[in-house]
């Protein structure tokens, strides 16, 4: 039940992908596709090919550079994306039994001004016939 005022009901979701302008599609369709468990495995095996050139190189700093670039930051780019996406999910889980518990509560609260409006008008009438009487 909603009353004048009251927010109306909607898919936030739906109305959100339904705005979304097509390069923002793109975003969203590659940020889906990196932040998947299978792209961290991709990006952790991709340094693998150079580290044999690296370990032939005797550097440390090749060491370093291969280790911070190659490996940390591709690994590391979808792992952190992987748990943003769960994180999201759970706020998204969240939001909605949010949304619920409003609405039940919403409905209770009408139920209750009812009943109240009812004992209102019930307490007016034995005022009103208290009063007529002498």
């Amino acid at each position: 039940m909603t009353t004048a005022g009251s927010p109306r009901s909607l898919n936030v979701n739906q109305e959100h992908r339904d705005r979304l302008s097509p390069q923002q599609r793109l975003a969203l369709t590659i940020t889906n596709g990196v932040g998947t468990m299978w792209c961290v495995y991709a990006f952790a095996l991709l340094p693998l090919f150079s580290l044999p050139a690296t370990i032939k190189s005797h550097d440390p700093i090749i060491y370093v550079s291969w280790l911070s670039q190659a490996f940390l930051q591709l690994v590391l780019l979808p792992l952190l994306m992987v748990g943003q996406n769960l994180q999201g999910k759970h706020a998204e889980l969240r939001a909605e039994t949010d949304f619920e518990i409003n609405q039940k509560a919403e409905q209770e609260v009408e139920t209750i001004l009812s009943r109240l409006k009812e004992i209102d008008e019930r307490t007016l009438a034995i005022v009103e016939s208290l009063a007529k009487q002498p």
